[in-house]
């Protein structure tokens, strides 16, 4: 088996080659058919999360090193262990990757995404910068249909991390434009959900004019400099005067979470999605005078990952630009990402 690993944060990835693992018990072992490389590996990969005023969260004990990053997984099943249910060799399928310990509340309750002892696939345990992967259980195997599997695998993460913040904005719109913050790889992709999910194309801001003008050819309604002095005032334009009934920030940097507060109607939603880094304060009166709300959103249920799934299989959501690399162009990618020149979304094939 094949796969690149983090050694040491902040290196190049190192190539590794291994004999492929034998599932056992309930375990599937499938080939990597495709992987995304997702902005959240960046972070992973440089060993720890900005948490801002110079504090910094490591990702030493999560990533255990040597690990091999990849959450995003596409591919066929090769082998299952001897207790295995629900899959056979030669099934395709999108790994969900977000695997709880099986045994806490969270995991009891349907919601094991937010599992505090994780098992999940490229984060604690190794993932798809590989050829192959080991999957705990068949019932993290979703059937993807006639997608590419470029464009598949990327349901695993950014996919179902637009779809959950998106679903969170259900009720809060009124009808009007949500704003989408940050049109990155997947900001597009809630950009995409927005439209099948609330039935109407968002406002988009980004600081970033070839990012604003990819917003626009993926469906935004508008695109938006947020460091324009009349940005608010084009929002509340684009809303009839009443600012937006939700904001998701798919950047999380503390101007882009300052930006979407303000731009929220009294009774809105501001969904922090992104991990750039910081923090922001607010008056705790505003909460009471305003009506506002902040939430956080991280990635999604295996119930809304069916969901998701089903929508996309039906053909009901647009896809998003693909860049497909190879799986030994794994760590150049990554860099590439890190430095803010992938434009849309990056994937890795065999």
């Amino acid at each position: 088996m094949k796969s690149y690993k983090v050694v040491e944060f902040g290196k190049p990835l190192q190539k590794v080659e291994e004999t492929n693992p034998a599932p056992q018990g309930t375990e599937v072992l499938v080939r990597v058919t495709a992987a995304g490389v997702c902005h959240s590996d960046v972070h992973l990969w440089e060993g720890f999360f900005d948490m801002g005023g110079g504090n910094k969260v490591s990702t030493q004990k999560t990533m255990n090193p040597p690990r091999t990053m990849g959450h995003e997984i596409v591919g066929e099943v090769v082998a299952v262990g001897p207790d295995a249910k629900g899959a056979k060799v030669g099934d395709n399928a999108v790994v969900y990757p977000w695997i709880g310990c099986g045994k806490c509340w969270y995991c009891n309750g349907g919601i094991e995404h937010l599992c505090p002892t994780p098992r999940a696939l490229g984060v604690n345990n190794d993932g798809g910068y590989a050829d192959h992967v080991l999957v705990p259980h068949a019932k993290y195997l979703y059937p993807y249909g006639n997608l590419p599997v470029e464009l598949a695998c990327l349901y695993a993460c950014s996919g179902i991390t637009a779809f959950g913040a998106v679903k969170k904005a259900v009720g809060q719109d009124g009808g009007k434009p949500i704003l989408v913050i940050g049109a990155g790889g997947v900001g597009l992709m809630g950009v995409r959900f927005a439209k099948s999910v609330l039935g109407h194309q968002p406002i988009v801001a980004d600081i970033d004019e070839n990012k604003r003008k990819l917003a626009l050819e993926n469906g935004a309604i508008a695109a938006l400099d947020p460091r324009d002095k009349d940005a608010r005032k084009q929002i509340q334009e684009l809303t009839g005067g009443t600012g937006v009934g939700a904001a998701i920030d798919f950047v999380g940097a503390e101007s882009s979470a300052q930006f979407g507060l303000k731009a929220l109607g009294r009774g809105g939603r501001l969904i922090i999605v992104g991990l750039f880094g910081g923090n922001f304060s607010i008056p705790l009166p505003m909460f009471a005078f305003t009506g506002c709300q902040i939430v956080g959103s991280v990635t999604g249920s295996p119930a809304e990952m069916k969901e998701m799934m089903d929508l996309v299989t039906a053909g009901k959501v647009t896809p998003v630009p693909v860049i497909k690399r190879k799986l030994d162009e794994a760590d150049a990618t990554l860099q590439e990402l890190r430095k803010g020149l992938i434009m849309g979304r990056a994937v890795l094939v065999p």
